[in-house]
């Protein structure tokens, strides 16, 4: 017999840390007897089931006063069935103790229903040191059940848990202002900037109304980012080809042991598979590309069960960013992940004040990976590069995003 307990899971974790990411909910409380190593495999596939939906992290759900009438915190108390209590409207505290940074893993636990105050839609806070695609983003709320120790959301958020804005009327009415003030202007949109665009869904259900908001404007194409398999609510959707479904990849092993509460790269590729048969276009993101050891075998292994999956002609773009960060990151993320190993590399603080490899090596990678994806990938599929300088444009793929009109144009006649 094999008795499991957290300390002795914690002992062999870097050996085995994608094995005790999944069991370790249930050694938290008490011993798990586990009879044969065949039940430990099936305890971690069911776990990795289990992550398709990460929305079943939540536990706890809070509610600010003024938003209970609202129909759409409603729907959502009534499909979490979970246990929820009422805050004043602008309370700061939750009950939820500790800081964000050193509380986060708790935080994810606890869902706050409140109002946006502010704006809605925004552009996306590029640089003007690196390209920019001009993408704009609809901030439906922040932080998500999901824990990437790259994560930038770790150093930008003040507080742990995870928020969802429940006044969507107010969102819709300022979408309509927007579009009637340029309504020649065509709009890539994305919500998946500060949280997770489909992680959630189950409880929200937002993804449908964007869907059929999205479907009448001729000048909107929305972008439903994701690293979860959460796609039951788009099926049978009138789309209109106006949605990207999209999914942000990596190796296998960065897969495994960076990103915690994510889908396996079975099922993401599975639910794009789904996707593109209900007619939907489809985006990938190898963002944030790691170096590691074989990195070039599990790209490469990523990339080709990617084209096995799903069908070429389905994908608008893809793009591909190495990882960067901002100082502070580094410190919150040694803290809270231990057994990583991805900021213990060789850095050079980029013109945007994050930390990035050193120009060559992030020109090694991005070879690597794009000339792989050129010889699988449509000719109409958009493969660009986020926030990096024309110089890396040019030394990878042989010519300047402004020789093809600039990487908004680019994206544009991918799906316009």
């Amino acid at each position: 017999m094999y008795i499991l307990k957290l300390q002795r899971v914690k002992q062999y974790r870097k050996q085995y840390i994608d094995k005790y990411r999944t069991i370790q909910y249930l050694v938290s409380k008490k011993p798990v007897v586990i009879s044969s190593s065949d039940e430990l495999k099936a305890i971690i596939m069911s776990r990795q089931n289990f992550w398709v939906d990460p929305s079943k992290y939540i536990q706890h759900i809070h509610v600010e006063e003024s938003c209970l009438d609202i129909a759409h915190t409603r729907e959502i108390l009534a499909r979490a069935g979970l246990p929820f209590n009422i805050i004043k409207d602008k309370q700061e505290h939750l009950g939820i103790a500790g800081e964000s940074s050193s509380n986060f893993t708790e935080g994810k636990k606890h869902l706050f229903l409140c109002k946006n105050r502010g704006q809605f839609f925004k552009p996306c806070p590029g640089t003007r040191v690196y390209r920019c695609c001009d993408y704009h983003i609809l901030n439906i709320g922040m932080n998500c059940p999901m824990d990437c120790t790259y994560c930038i959301l770790q150093a930008y958020l003040n507080k742990p848990w995870l928020s969802h804005f429940v006044n969507i009327e107010d969102m819709f009415l300022e979408m309509d202002q927007t579009l009637a003030s340029d309504p020649e202007r065509l709009l890539r949109i994305g919500t998946g900037e500060f949280t997770d665009s489909l992680a959630l869904d189950r409880l929200t259900g937002l993804s449908a109304r964007l869907i059929r908001y999205v479907s009448g404007k001729k000048q909107i194409v929305l972008e439903l980012k994701t690293k979860s398999a959460c796609i039951d609510n788009l099926e049978g959707l009138p789309h209109a080809g106006r949605i990207i479904v999209s999914w942000s990849l990596n190796a296998p092993a960065i897969m495994k042991k960076e990103e915690l509460r994510a889908a396996p790269l079975a099922q993401r590729l599975a639910a794009a598979r789904k996707c593109a048969k209900w007619g939907y276009k489809l985006a990938f993101h190898f963002d944030p590309i790691i170096e590691h050891p074989g990195w070039k075998e599990g790209y490469g292994d990523t990339i080709d069960r990617l084209f096995s999956a799903v069908p070429r002609d389905a994908i608008a773009w893809i793009s591909l960013g190495a990882l960067r960060y901002l100082p502070q990151l580094k410190t919150i993320g040694t803290e809270r992940f231990p057994g990583s190993r991805i900021f213990y590399q060789e850095f050079i603080e980029g013109l945007d004040g994050k930390s990035r490899y050193f120009r060559p090596h992030r020109t090694e990678m991005y070879k690597y990976v794009y000339d792989r994806l050129k010889k699988k990938a449509s000719g109409d599929t958009c493969i660009y590069f986020c926030m990096e300088s024309d110089e890396i444009w040019k030394e990878v793929t042989g010519y300047n995003p402004e020789e093809k009109g600039g990487i908004p144009a680019m994206l544009d006649r991918a799906v316009f």
